[in-house]
């Protein structure tokens, strides 16, 4: 796993440098990332078909010619009898998965999260290459459920020797599911789908940053990020995920105050504005990732004036004739037919 850092500001007219990675305690060896390397193809033309197959279209229509062409080559490396690689991906949608865990202490580090700190209540965990899938589940968080009961923890860190389903909990949070001296145990977990959100966005540019080199790391989104923009010049520039979860830019973004929009894998949207570039600091901006911000007091609603009582016919005026009522006039509405269900698939 490696960081990035910022190269030093360009001349006139030169283009900023390449980031210099450094290690991390946490660091996947060089070995690890070469053979992981091997199979980018064979997953990316997978997920190609995934996609082709979760569109729009039917789910019995036939894919593409290109992505039947894309696919051959990477099926054709694969060894008889050996089963398709699985693209990584963040734990999502809250299905329950079976797994194990054992623990660590991070020494209050933030992890391959890039996070200035573990959290204060010390739960968090972290997860394999799989599942970690280059940052893309940082900021989520997991209820695990063990012998002793079920925590929720912080996905803030990455476990390079970890298979798919084993946790790396914190040391305080496998206590609380298990006893510490069984060193492993089996457990349940899923994803939490909207969790409780500690307060609005947070935005940290990473040290080095400049108008000529953005990377800004986002907190307290809740559910695992989908994309971050930079409105610049009127329209919105996509940053990219690090695997250190620094989102970035590398020709930069201009001096900033930034108007920052955010996504998750849900769909939630939401915008910041006037976050400034100050590197090593932690800014919170007034909007939250989903669910309502700080409500504004509401107006006292007035009291109604008392109506005056209406006059009394007296005996000598007659009273006026009833207004007869009208016919109902509105159409009545009747629901739509539902849609033909479609063939079963052969």
């Amino acid at each position: 796993m490696t960081d990035g850092t910022a190269p030093h500001p360009p001349a006139a007219g030169d283009a900023p440098g390449p980031a210099t990675p450094d290690g991390r305690r946490r660091a996947a060896t060089r070995r690890r990332r070469l053979a992981a390397a091997g199979l980018v193809t064979v997953a990316a033309a997978v997920a190609v078909t995934l996609a082709v197959r979760g569109g729009a279209a039917p789910a019995c229509a036939a894919p593409p010619r290109a992505a039947v062409a894309a696919l051959a080559p990477a099926a054709a490396a694969i060894p008889p009898g050996a089963a398709l690689p699985v693209a990584a991906a963040p734990p999502v949608g809250g299905a329950t998965r079976s797994g194990k865990a054992t623990f660590y202490d991070s020494e209050g580090a933030g992890g391959n999260c890039s996070r200035p700190a573990a959290p204060a209540d010390r739960m968090y965990v972290a997860l394999g290459p799989d599942e970690y899938a280059s940052g893309a589940s940082c900021g989520g968080f997991l209820d695990v459920t063990g012998p002793r009961g079920t925590v929720r923890v912080l996905v803030m860190d990455q476990c390079p020797e970890c298979a798919p389903g084993h946790l790396d909990l914190s040391a305080e949070a496998f206590a609380r599911i298990a006893d510490p001296v069984q060193g492993v145990v089996k457990v349940s977990y899923r994803a939490v789908v909207n969790p409780r959100l500690p307060g609005p966005l947070t935005f940290r540019m990473k040290e080095g940053s400049s108008q000529w080199w953005f990377a800004v790391l986002v907190g307290d989104h809740g559910n695992p990020l989908r994309s971050v923009e930079v409105r610049q010049n009127g329209s919105w520039r996509a940053a990219q995920r690090q695997d250190y979860n620094y989102w970035l830019i590398e020709s930069g973004a201009g001096p900033g105050p930034y108007e920052i929009r955010v996504t998750d894998v849900y769909g939630h949207r939401a915008t910041a504005t006037g976050i400034r570039m100050l590197p090593g600091q932690v800014q919170r901006s007034k909007t939250r990732m989903y669910g309502t911000n700080p409500a504004t007091p509401r107006p006292t609603p007035k009291k109604p004036s008392p109506t005056p009582p209406s006059p009394t016919p007296s005996a000598s005026t007659p009273a006026p004739p009833p207004t007869p009522t009208p016919a109902l006039t509105e159409p009545v509405v009747q629901a739509a037919a539902a849609p033909p269900t479609p063939p079963p698939c052969s």
